[in-house]
């Protein structure tokens, strides 16, 4: 672990944003949603060697509170807090690595304040308003919500997989999802299927506004994630944008799961 990590918090509108600061040099912003800081953690001590480098929870998850649980947590109202965090610690414009909805956050951070943001990587952003089946795919998640919601939350993982397009060992669902659970996680999770994930995959970036940017924009995907549905969405992202997809190492977790193999691929997009 770096050796000094500063933990602190900021508050913003409607929510009291969890944040942690490592390093020195350039800033870079590691971000998910409903990914917390700790998934993060490693990845970010190997870049504070010569970064700053910033990682939160997102409104509603972990350590960040929100003043109304019941209030849904948009890509806009994420990326207005990364806007506060950023200005927060006067040391951007920034490198931002978004993954999963942290690459929908990133992406409308990019389009609200670009003179925040150097280069964003957008890693297998859930971007469903971008593909043919987009309406059938509406469907597909307000049902597994609704299961999640109903108490079915085995039901609701195995709708979610299905429609992600991942294939999981028998009995993996139940040995992640089943028994005994962490009250906090699943209260994270509960918030991700009430409140996050229909804003979050249903959210359209402005094209127009992205292909104009100035900032320069990476749209990644893991290597073991091709044939899955962030594949589909990125590539269909990338297209939009006349761009290519960038390979990265591993799949939709891939910088949680193998840090160390993970940075060196990212470092050339620090520069």
């Amino acid at each position: 672990m770096y050796e000094t990590v500063t933990r602190a918090t900021l508050a913003v509108p409607g929510a009291e944003l969890y944040y942690e600061v490592r390093g020195q040099g350039p800033l870079v912003v590691l971000v998910g949603a409903p990914m917390d800081a700790k998934a993060f953690a490693p990845l970010a001590d190997l870049l504070a060697t010569d970064h700053t480098v910033l990682t939160t929870d997102p409104r509603g998850i972990n350590r960040s509170s929100v003043d109304d649980r019941d209030q849904d947590s948009t890509p806009e109202q994420r990326a207005d807090d990364l806007s506060r965090l950023i200005a927060h610690l006067d040391s951007g414009p920034a490198v931002v690595f978004g993954s999963s909805g942290g690459a929908v956050t990133a992406l409308a951070l990019t389009q609200a304040h670009p003179e925040q943001v150097r280069t964003v990587i957008a890693h297998e952003p859930p971007l469903d308003e971008l593909l043919d089946d987009r309406e059938a795919l509406r469907v597909q998640t307000e049902e597994l919500c609704t299961t999640y919601l109903s108490g079915d939350v085995m039901g609701a993982w195995e709708l979610f997989m299905r429609q992600a397009n991942i294939d999981l060992p028998e009995g993996a669902l139940e040995y992640m999802f089943g028994g005994d659970r962490d009250p906090q996680a699943v209260a994270d999770e509960r918030f991700w299927f009430e409140h996050e994930m229909r804003p979050s995959t249903w959210w359209r970036p402005d094209l127009d506004v992205l292909r104009a940017s100035p900032v320069r924009i990476v749209v990644g995907v893991g290597e073991d994630s091709i044939g899955q549905h962030c594949d589909r969405t990125s590539t269909a992202l990338a297209s939009e944008l006349g761009l290519t997809t960038t390979p990265f190492p591993g799949d939709h977790t891939g910088f949680a799961e193998d840090p160390a193999g993970f940075e060196p691929r990212l470092r050339p997009y620090l520069a």
